[in-house]
């Protein structure tokens, strides 16, 4: 992505969601080389931060309601939390959880938008978001893949106010041009039973690599590594417990 730190309206944090956290802590630490540090606090529920170096690129999570899937989630930044929330509610979103303050360290919600994918508003305090961006082992872009591009267009810069770069094979996603994301429509060779969601793309210093790493470990590889069109070097992988996330060649950003 364009963006090198937490700015309105971008990606700020990527936190997963997991029925096994100490396995997942094992994969991803051994694929991004994360440390992890999980919050003693009984209140924070089992909260485990990774980090690169002292930086905090992502979280870890049990899952913490019936029901909730196991995947990546992504958060954006903004402001003010109830005011980001009450527009998400008039351009046709749900809120389903929230706004609710955490410690601290901020206040969040979490949302659907009109085509049924996840994500997370974040009003930062004490923490901004992810403390390193597009270096290997951190975020480093974030792709909604809906069945309803038009509408998800729609919402998204009626909330956010993002700038959209589209291409006869592609939707970007942008901070005033500076692009951070993208847009795939799911077509026919999704299976019915995939949702629409969002997928957090991680830097690696090689693709390849980190596919077979990924494999390795008990991970599927769901794309081969694939040299993408006048884009970058990609792959999508799922970890043992079955969240989906991407990997791209470090340096390739956006």
């Amino acid at each position: 992505m364009k963006l090198d730190k937490p700015v309105p309206g971008g990606p700020c944090w990527t936190e997963l969601g997991t029925d096994d956290l100490t396995a997942a802590k094992r994969f991803y630490e051994e694929l991004f080389g994360w440390r992890t540090v999980t919050d003693p606090r009984e209140d924070a529920g089992g909260y485990t931060m990774a980090h690169l170096g002292d930086a905090p690129v992502a979280a870890l999570t049990p899952l913490y309601q019936e029901g909730q899937p196991v995947a990546w989630n992504v958060s954006f930044a903004v402001a003010d939390a109830d005011e980001a929330a009450q527009r998400v509610a008039e351009a046709g979103g749900t809120v389903l959880v929230g706004p609710t303050d955490v410690f601290d360290v901020g206040r969040f919600a979490v949302a659907l938008d009109p085509t049924g994918a996840a994500f997370q508003l974040w009003q930062a305090r004490t923490f901004p978001g992810a403390g390193l961006f597009n270096a290997p082992g951190a975020l480093g872009w974030v792709e909604l893949l809906t069945r309803a591009p038009e509408r998800a267009e729609s919402f998204y810069t009626t909330v956010f106010g993002w700038s959209v770069n589209s291409s006869a094979h592609y939707t970007q996603w942008g901070i005033d041009g500076a692009d951070f994301g993208g847009m795939t429509t799911m077509d026919d060779k999704f299976p019915p039973e995939v949702p629409t969601h969002w997928l957090p793309y991680f830097a690696v210093a090689d693709v390849d690599i980190s596919a077979a790493t990924a494999a390795g470990a008990g991970g599927t590889v769901l794309m081969e590594p694939t040299s993408v069109l006048h884009g970058p070097r990609i792959a999508v992988l799922r970890d043992p417990q079955g969240a989906v996330f991407g990997v791209y060649l470090a340096g390739d950003e956006g």
